[in-house]
Formats: C-alpha cells, sequence, structure tokens
C-alpha cells in the first residue's frame, strides 16, 4: 500500500470549507528532508508536486469501471496545466471529513463533489505556482503562462518547472477564490486520453477486493438465513470442522461463518454445516406480494405532485387512457460477489474493501470493533462492479466480526448463491396511470399512483426514488397528479442502478406510447411537443430521431420504438430496432442520443451509455427475483439470466456536446431501453407490454 496515501488530517492547517462541499483546504508548512532535499508542496488534499516535478493526485471515488482514476484527475490537471506524462494516481483511503462526501452513488462522481472542489484544487496550485514564479522573476504574474507543467515568462524567456518552484510555492498563503479557466481553454478535459488503469486491468495488476493478499490471512465465507428476518436458531459444526483446512466455525450477527485456509475449504465447511434457523414470520410469495401492491393502489396514498386540476381536466377530456404497469424485484448479480478484508488488532481496524462507502465502511468498522474511527483504516480497492450494492456495508460487517472472533486478519467471500438470495433489491413496483386527451390529441392530464416498498425515509411520507421518473418527469402536461402508497414488506430493497426511473421510465414512457397511439400521433412527434419548454431534452430526442432514422423505412417484420428520461442530471433518449419471432424478442440496433452537460472524457461516456444499454437490456429481457415463502429463489446465472454476446445490439451513441454543468452518465442511460423495446414490440405486434421482463407467446411474431 502506498504509503503516499497515509496523510494525516493533523499534517494539514485548515485553512477553510469551500462553499457548500464540507472539502477542506489546507497548506502544509514547508519543510526540508532529512537529506535537505526540499519537501513536496501539497497545496490541497487532492494533490502533491514533488521537486521532480512528478505529480500526484488522490481520487476520493470509488472505481467500479466508470473510469474516475481517469476523470477525476483530468479534472485536476486540465486546471493546474500538469504533464499529463508524469500525473500518478492514488486510490485515496476512507476520512471522515477530509475529501468530502466519498460515497459513490447516483453518477456524482464528477458532477456531485468533484467537478468544482476538483477545478479548484487545481487552480489553487497553478496560482501558487505563478506567484512564486513572479516573485522570483520579480515580473507580474499576468505576465506569465502555465503549460506542461512549466511557468514561462514570454518576455524574457524565463522558464522553470513546476519542481523548481515547489520550495517557493509552499511558502505562500492558499487562495480562497482562485481563478478558474474557461472553458474554451480546457487542453485535456474533453480529450481521449487513454485510461490510466487500462493497462493494470488487462494485466492483473488491478487489486479487486477479492485479490487483496496479506501476511497471516484466512478466508471465510458466511451462511446466512435463507428467509428474509430469519436468524440462526442453532447450529452443529462437527462435520464442517472435520473438513480439510477449516480452522473455526464462529456465528456472527447475520449468520455462521466457517473460517479455513482457503476459501475452497470454507466454502466446502459451509456446504457441510448443519444450521436450524428461525425463519419468522414473514412467508409472502410473489403472486402474493403483486396482490399487496394492487391492493394497495385502492387505499389511502400521499400526494408527490399535485399541478392543475386532475378532476376537472379529466371531466372534461375527449379521451382516457388506463392502464396498469408492474415490474420485478431485481438483484444486482455483481460480477465480483460480495466480499471484504479485516484485520481487527486490539488498538486498530484495518480492512480493503470494494466499496462505493469507504466513509460507512469505517463507521461501521469502529462501531462494532468499539474504536475510534481514527483508529480503522479503508483500503479502497478496485469494485468488480457496483450499481449501489456495494453503498451497503452487510459484508463489510460479516468479514469485522469475524476477524474480531478469530483474532487473525480474513477475508470473507460469499458464495453466488449467498451474494443473489441475500441482496437488497431493486424493489418491485406497481403503478396505475390513468391520462387525458383534448380533440386535437394532445396530453391535458395524468394522474398516477405509485405503489412500492421504500428505500429512504423520505418526507411527508414519500419516498423519493420510488416516484422519481414520474413525479418529475418532464413533459409539459398542464394537469398532474401522482400519488404514493408506501409498501411494508420483509424483502430487503435497496438502490440499483439508476434506481427509481429504472422501473418508472419503463412505466412512464410505455404509457406515454400508449397516449400517443390513441391520440393516432406519432410517439416521436407526441413527446416533441410536450418537451417545447424543455430545449436540452428535445434536442436530445430529435437527435435520436434523426440518428436511427425514424420514420424511415425498416425491413418486413421489424419495428422502432422511442423513450426519453431526464434522470441525475443527464438527458438520454433511445430508439430500438426490434424484431419478434415465435415469441423471442430480437433487438437489432439501439441509438442512443445523449446530453450530459460538460464532458470530461468522451471515450468513458459512450462506453458508460453502451454499458448502461447491456444493463438496461438484460434486465428488460430476463431480470427477476421471485419470492418463494420468504425467500429469493433465483441463485445463479442459470436462472438470473445475463445478456449473452450473441444477443447484443448494434449501440449507436451520439453526445450532445456543451459546456453546462456536468450532469450523471453511468445511471440515465438505463432507463429508455425498456421502454424504447416494449414500445417497439407494440408497434410491430400490437401487443403492449406492461411488466417485465418482456414475456410474449411464443407462438407470437412480428
Amino acid at each position: 500500500m502506498d504509503t503516499i496515501a497515509k496523510l494525516d488530517r493533523r499534517d494539514f492547517v485548515k485553512l477553510g470549507a469551500l462553499a457548500g462541499t464540507g472539502l477542506l483546504l489546507g497548506v502544509r508548512i514547508p519543510e526540508r528532508e532529512a537529506s535537505g532535499r526540499t519537501a513536496a508542496f501539497a497545496p490541497n488534499v487532492f494533490l502533491r508536486i514533488d521537486p521532480s516535478g512528478d505529480v500526484t493526485i488522490w481520487v476520493a471515488r470509488s472505481d467500479m469501471g466508470q473510469g474516475v482514476r481517469t476523470a477525476l484527475p483530468m479534472i485536476v490537471a486540465d486546471e493546474l496545466d500538469a504533464d499529463w506524462k508524469r500525473v500518478r494516481v492514488v486510490q485515496a483511503d476512507a476520512h471522515p471529513d477530509k475529501y468530502g462526501r466519498m460515497m459513490t452513488v447516483g453518477s456524482t462522481s464528477v458532477r456531485g463533489g468533484a467537478w468544482l472542489p476538483l477545478r479548484r484544487a487545481g487552480a489553487t496550485a497553478r496560482e501558487m505556482l505563478v506567484a512564486a514564479a513572479a516573485a522570483q522573476w520579480s515580473v507580474p504574474a499576468a505576465e506569465l503562462t502555465t503549460e506542461s507543467g512549466r511557468v514561462t515568462h514570454n518576455g524574457s524567456g524565463r522558464s522553470a518547472s513546476y519542481g523548481d518552484l515547489t520550495e517557493a510555492a509552499s511558502a505562500l498563503p492558499v487562495p480562497a477564490q482562485p481563478k478558474l479557466k474557461d472553458p474554451s481553454q480546457f487542453k485535456l478535459i474533453g480529450t481521449r486520453k487513454p485510461l490510466l488503469d487500462t493497462r493494470d486491468k488487462v494485466t492483473g495488476k488491478a487489486v479487486y477486493g477479492t485479490d487483496v493478499r496479506i501476511p497471516g490471512m484466512l478466508f471465510a465465507t458466511v451462511v446466512h438465513p435463507p428467509v428474509f428476518g430469519g436468524k440462526v436458531a442453532s447450529f452443529d459444526a462437527t462435520a464442517a470442522r472435520a473438513i480439510a483446512g477449516v480452522r473455526d466455525v464462529v456465528e456472527v450477527s447475520q449468520g455462521v461463518a466457517v473460517v479455513a485456509a482457503s476459501t475452497w475449504a470454507a466454502m466446502s465447511g459451509a456446504r457441510a454445516l448443519r444450521i436450524t434457523w428461525d425463519n419468522g414470520a414473514f412467508a409472502m410469495s410473489t403472486p402474493d406480494i403483486f396482490a399487496e401492491l394492487a391492493r394497495l393502489a385502492d387505499g389511502p396514498a400521499v400526494e408527490a405532485r399535485n399541478v392543475g386540476d386532475t378532476s376537472t381536466a379529466f371531466t372534461g377530456a375527449a379521451q382516457r387512457v388506463q392502464a396498469s404497469y408492474e415490474a420485478p424485484y431485481l438483484a444486482h448479480a455483481t460480477m465480483e460477489p460480495m466480499n471484504c478484508t479485516a484485520d481487527v488488532r486490539r488498538d486498530r481496524c484495518e480492512i480493503w474493501a470494494p466499496t462505493q462507502n469507504p466513509q460507512g465502511t469505517q463507521s461501521v468498522a469502529a462501531r462494532l470493533t468499539g474504536l475510534s474511527v481514527d483508529a480503522v483504516t479503508v483500503h479502497v480497492t478496485h469494485l468488480g462492479c457496483g450499481w449501489g450494492r456495494r453503498s451497503r456495508t452487510d459484508f463489510v460487517e460479516d468479514a469485522v466480526e469475524t476477524s474480531k472472533k478469530v483474532g487473525a486478519p480474513v477475508q470473507v467471500l460469499w458464495t453466488r448463491e449467498e451474494d443473489m438470495q441475500h441482496d437488497f433489491y431493486r424493489p418491485a413496483a406497481y403503478v396505475r396511470l390513468e391520462g387525458g386527451l383534448d380533440p386535437k390529441g394532445r396530453a391535458t392530464a395524468l394522474r398516477a399512483r405509485v405503489v412500492a416498498q421504500g428505500i429512504s425515509g423520505g418526507r411527508g411520507g414519500i419516498d423519493g426514488p420510488a416516484v422519481a421518473g414520474i413525479a418529475d418527469m418532464h413533459y409539459a402536461i398542464p394537469n398532474v397528479r401522482v400519488e404514493y402508497a408506501r409498501a411494508e414488506l420483509a424483502v430487503p430493497v435497496g438502490y440499483w442502478r439508476s434506481v427509481g426511473p429504472s422501473q418508472n421510465t419503463f412505466m412512464l414512457e410505455s404509457f406515454i406510447d400508449e397516449m400517443a397511439y390513441a391520440a393516432k400521433r406519432d410517439p416521436f412527434e407526441f413527446r416533441r411537443e410536450m418537451l417545447a419548454d424543455n430545449p436540452r431534452l428535445r434536442h436530445v430526442l430529435e437527435v435520436v430521431a434523426e440518428q436511427s432514422g425514424w420514420g424511415k423505412p425498416l425491413p418486413a417484420g421489424r419495428a422502432r420504438g422511442i423513450a426519453v428520461v431526464e434522470d441525475k442530471g443527464g438527458l438520454v433518449a433511445e430508439v430500438a430496432e426490434v424484431s419478434v419471432q415465435n415469441g423471442r424478442v430480437r433487438v437489432h440496433k439501439v441509438t442512443c442520443a445523449a446530453d450530459c452537460g460538460q464532458i470530461i472524457h468522451p471515450g468513458i461516456v459512450e462506453a458508460q451509455l453502451s454499458g448502461s444499454v447491456v444493463a438496461g437490456l438484460t434486465a428488460a429481457l430476463y431480470g427477476e427475483i421471485t419470492i418463494e415463502k420468504g425467500r429469493a429463489t433465483q441463485g445463479n446465472f442459470n436462472d438470473y439470466r445475463m445478456l449473452r454476446i450473441s444477443e447484443m445490439p448494434a449501440i449507436s451513441v451520439h453526445v450532445v456536446t456543451n459546456h453546462e454543468e456536468p450532469g450523471g452518465v453511468g445511471e440515465p442511460g438505463v432507463p429508455p431501453i425498456a421502454p424504447a423495446v416494449a414500445n417497439a414490440i407494440f408497434a410491430l405486434t400490437g401487443t403492449r407490454v406492461r411488466r417485465l421482463p418482456i414475456r410474449l407467446p411464443a407462438a407470437q411474431s412480428g
């Protein structure tokens, strides 16, 4: 582990917080090393410049394939005018406050607490280096320029590397409001630099959670109660202990841990365990759950949005369209199962985890061990997929408790079945929709009743994620009422990639299509008219229509469907080109247009949007966790299918470029694909898909 990352907060003089971010900037008092060499220049927590001229940038967000270990350093390095070839990246360990919020969720790696703070971090250092050179050369700072890690005075031809200026710059005060570049001056931002960690990933050098190895480490797996809400009543470990390599069997808060000399031995021991479970009271199955959701749709609800007068609008409507939609529970099914390595000692705890929530990991470890947060070190590894699942800390708790009980460092790795059957699932949802049209086929009213479990505590009884994608829709419909009824069920639920819009956009955009057909309007033109007051989203819709050839003839047996979303600061429209043969849906081509504001790295954006299509299409065609008597029935990829390479559509991504504030990228591309496919199926077959995953009669063809 690189010692550069272990900068104690006592090393910094806290000079002030960046407005609205909680990020602390400071300057270290310049010192000389024992060798007499000048100490490095570290004007803030995100970067350091060595006298050699090498630049180290700390990344405080988790990498799960979205490219933050390249994109975030590009932001700092651009404002710094660093020599990109001399930039080195270090993953920041967890810290309660030094880096601000480190949680990597909601497509916030850039758009949240990073864009402006990282720009200011680079600009601060650049301004101080320029000031140091100006003082040395007795020239106005305004006459100096910076490029590729050097400060230059064009009038005299003098030039100095950043490394030459570290000592002088370290003695200067940190500017409170450094001047940021105009976007026209960006040199790195918006370019396609090779990703800094690609080589490590393809050569196996990159360290994921399951790659961690430390001296004396044992391996463990945990068996959890099969029924949601259950607990251990008793267990017999005799047969498990007889397995070669098994060292110990201990009960932890969430189940029983088998500790061994290898993962294979631990899993073999787990299979030999005899456990008696107290399954508790929850025994519902999927049909019972959807019957309960439908029942709640007829009961009391709280108002999530109310604009205009829907009652009067529906009374005077020329046409009324009604439909109910359903979406199932979904597992995250991350390619790397849940794992964590913990080393709990009397006076400290050290953790290596593929976590989206470093600070939460640090806090839960402190609580479980009784240590102070300062005594808990959390090293963030690469994540083999996250999708929100690794924002939870249940797998961390297993590792910390197991290490504490056996008195040794332990790597806990869940089996695929334990992972899939003990997830925090995307909630199942039931939505009842009603739309009103005037005699000219224009939408005059929309009413929605959303029923789902809540992920957040919510305000006024409203769970924000449950209604997101409907309550915040951007169509100009004059009369809108959205209501929410919270379902209280024992199935654990959590954040799944794009969260509420992942199912609600399917429901809303499919229903908008129903209204368009009822009005005898083209689905594209119907949407376009309602987006007159939202020029950015309207433009994205127009781009996807043009690039997909909307309205142009297709080969026999194919049709197109369209859908849009505005989610987490990203505006995305997608068109799916689909055929149906004997009930089998084949998606041939997906055209995606996106406006995500200022783009840091176009290649990363295109990859994220393409990956979003794959994720959303997998869920649309196959994704479903079914519950039987209180337990999840799917356990591995044989019964929880992923999209196969032979099913992969051609994907065409078109990014709208501008200098608006950065928006989300990793999640907004997911929601539109399911409704785009469903709408294409209707255009082709006349069958309306109102429940996911998409299932058509075996004999149906387009």
